[in-house]
């Protein structure tokens, strides 16, 4: 496990050799280590890695099909961890779920040896009516701005998607160390 200012500091070691930061999701332990051996930066478990895993896409990663957070955490304990040593290990979190309490489920990611988080599933992908209606029943993008907030204040490292300037600014006011869009 690497702390969150190991990471930055990986991260910006990168950025000042003028090399691109690399960071992709792993479903099983095997993609892992050959990204791990290929010198990928971060590498992050999310629960669509078990649909691609079994040649589906990972918009099921959205869907109901499963407990996001008990599979990412059931990726990385059983297959990723084990076997990734030098590279930091990033969980997919789905802030939303009205099941966890976030900052009992961080704890546990942090125990397990997750270097971050990143908020996945997320709705910053989502737009129009469902989106509206998400907002409305309080599974709202603010949740992971809190998730993120709390992950800051454990020393978790993060890196978040966002689908906006708007949510941009609200990830970097909640402690976000790295965005994608």
């Amino acid at each position: 496990m690497f702390t969150r200012d190991e990471c930055l500091a990986r991260l910006r070691a990168q950025v000042a050799a003028g090399r691109l930061i690399i960071g992709g999701g792993a479903g099983t332990g095997i993609s892992a280590k050959c990204a791990e051996m290929g010198g990928i930066d971060l590498i992050i478990i999310y629960n669509s890695g078990r649909f691609r895993m079994m040649g589906h896409g990972s918009t099921c990663g959205m869907m109901a099909y499963g407990d996001a957070n008990a599979i990412a955490m059931e990726i990385g304990e059983y297959e990723v961890l084990p076997v990734v040593e030098e590279v930091p290990v990033i969980c997919g979190v789905h802030a939303t779920d009205p099941r966890r309490r976030m900052w009992h489920w961080l704890g546990k990611v942090k125990e397990m040896g997750f270097s971050g988080v990143n908020n996945f599933p997320t709705h910053t992908i989502v737009d129009g009516h469902f989106r509206g209606v998400l907002e409305e029943t309080g599974m709202s993008v603010k949740k992971e701005y809190e998730m993120v907030a709390l992950a800051r204040k454990m020393d978790l490292f993060s890196v978040v998607y966002v689908g906006s300037a708007e949510e941009a600014t609200e990830m970097a006011k909640a402690g976000a160390d790295a965005s994608t869009k």
